[in-house]
């Protein structure tokens, strides 16, 4: 298996520096992003195996960033704040975060959390063996969230999508709304 890539959301210079040094060190292939704008378009290029996600971002709330992110991804998301109020992690989890490290934090912790991320996504991608399908020229893989025809990716909106995968996953059934 290749490096996992982990796209790093976070303002901070000197958690970033930190992070470069602790993830690129263990082996990870890190892509960062210091707005949540960015960050949407970085875990949309790289289809990252992980992302983590600080609340307190410049341009929007971390909240709006996992919730945005969920309506496309299902890769693991670790929230990293400053936010250590109980509201605050029950928020995030809501809105689709996988699990919540709040700073100061360890290096350990956070790299045992990535491991419990990658495991269950690991998991879940043997659960998922028929999750591609192809249909002649069509190809639908349903883990990563990609579409083909032939060799060309696809970009469909996020209802193009949920349309076309619940099609895929009831071929030859009547679908009834």
């Amino acid at each position: 298996m290749p490096d996992p890539v982990v796209v790093l959301i976070e303002d901070e210079p000197q958690i970033r520096r930190f992070l470069r040094a602790t993830l690129t060190g263990q082996g990870y292939r890190l892509f960062e992003a210091t707005t949540g704008a960015d960050g949407l378009v970085e875990v949309g290029s790289r289809q990252p195996d992980v992302v983590i996600v600080d609340l307190g971002l410049p341009d929007v709330d971390g909240i709006d960033v996992i919730r945005r992110l969920r309506e496309w991804t299902a890769v693991p998301i670790i929230v990293l704040s400053a936010r250590g109020q109980e509201r605050d992690k029950v928020t995030a989890l809501d809105a689709g975060a996988d699990d919540y490290v709040s700073k100061p934090f360890g290096a350990s912790e956070l790299l045992a959390r990535i491991r419990v991320a990658l495991r269950h996504t690991a998991g879940a991608s043997h659960e998922a063996d028929d999750a591609t399908f192809t249909i002649g020229e069509l190809r639908m893989d349903l883990l990563r969230r990609q579409v083909f025809v032939g060799d060309r990716e696809v970009r469909l909106t996020p209802i193009e999508y949920k349309l076309l995968a619940t099609l895929v996953r009831h071929a030859g059934k009547v679908v009834t709304h």
